[in-house]
């Protein structure tokens, strides 16, 4: 994607773009940090890549990244600082993984078209065995129950509803272990809306969990990867995940619902690297049922999961 002094990925997303504007508010996961080519890019097992990723994801309708993963700290804090440096210049809200303790402390909320708030939390199992140092645990949020239930409680007083974004479960297991489920299950007698889940590099179903007083938790447990450079059918499929918020007043007060998810499968041909809704590519690209397959298998517990926006 070399382009003149710098990089353009904005061609790579054109088969997306259309569905990843059409959302009022569309959340990505950046797993790498952009922390750009002046400090040396870099692929596995330490990522560092170029500020114009960041670019691309803001031409395409991304409002928002989540930069909470295993890879946070691969470059250090140098990357991190200089990422959410161009996060900024960009205008792109960024969560997850901060620059001192006073932005940890903004809470991320974002507006649909209709004026209901929707807060942004993000937190990571782990990073890859890369300690935070001492006294910047703003670096990167980890899971930590009291921590999430703290934050959880505080989101939910100043915004209509929750999105949770997960960085957890086992690589490329297709479906939820059991620490996704109990965490999953616990966000949701807390009050989180939804929970979008990754890290797996493959998909998981989505499910509707149950909370407390009748409340309920749309989650995708794994959105698998959207461009990504990993072979493997399962590896390339992944997915645009949406769903509608509501709210309704009564009684001097608001209810807000979650309702009308829906999903459009994705695929990335190794070495074009253009996400692609997967039902508009040719069969012989492609084993003939996989469409189907995958289908089935995200709306497993989601009978009603719709297959387009």
């Amino acid at each position: 994607m070399k382009k003149g002094q710098g990089y353009d990925f904005k061609p790579l997303l054109t088969q997306v773009k259309p569905y990843l504007q059409k959302a009022d508010i569309t959340f990505a996961n950046q797993e790498t940090m952009i922390g750009g080519a002046e400090m040396g890019l870099s692929s596995y097992p330490a990522f560092n890549s170029p500020y114009e990723v960041g670019d691309a994801l803001k031409d395409a309708g991304v409002d928002i990244v989540s930069i909470a993963n295993n890879h946070t700290l691969d470059r250090g804090e140098k990357a991190i600082y200089n990422a959410i440096g161009h996060w900024k210049e960009i205008d792109m809200p960024y969560v997850g993984a901060y620059e001192n303790d006073h932005d940890r402390k903004q809470l991320r909320v974002l507006q649909t078209d209709a004026g209901i708030s929707v807060a942004f939390l993000a937190y990571t199992y782990g990073t890859n065995g890369v300690p935070i140092p001492d006294d910047k645990e703003f670096l990167v949020n980890l899971i930590d129950k009291q921590v999430m239930g703290q934050d959880i409680a505080a989101a939910k007083k100043k915004a209509d509803a929750v999105v949770l974004s997960l960085h957890f479960g086992t690589e490329y297991e297709r479906m939820p272990n059991d620490m996704q489920k109990d965490l999953v299950q616990f966000t949701a007698k807390q009050g989180v809306d939804i929970v979008l889940g990754h890290h797996p590099h493959v998909l998981q179903p989505v499910a509707w969990v149950d909370g407390k007083d009748g409340h309920r938790t749309l989650a995708i447990y794994s959105l698998g990867n959207f461009l990504s450079g990993q072979d493997g059918i399962h590896k390339q499929t992944g997915g645009i995940f949406s769903c509608r918020i509501t709210k309704k007043y009564k009684n001097g007060g608001s209810d807000v619902k979650i309702a009308k998810p829906a999903f459009i499968p994705t695929y990335v041909n190794y070495g074009e690297w253009i996400p692609t809704p997967l039902k508009g590519l040719r069969e012989k690209d492609l084993p003939r049922d996989h469409y189907k397959k995958i289908n089935k298998h995200m709306s497993r517990w989601v009978p009603e999961l719709g297959k387009t926006f």
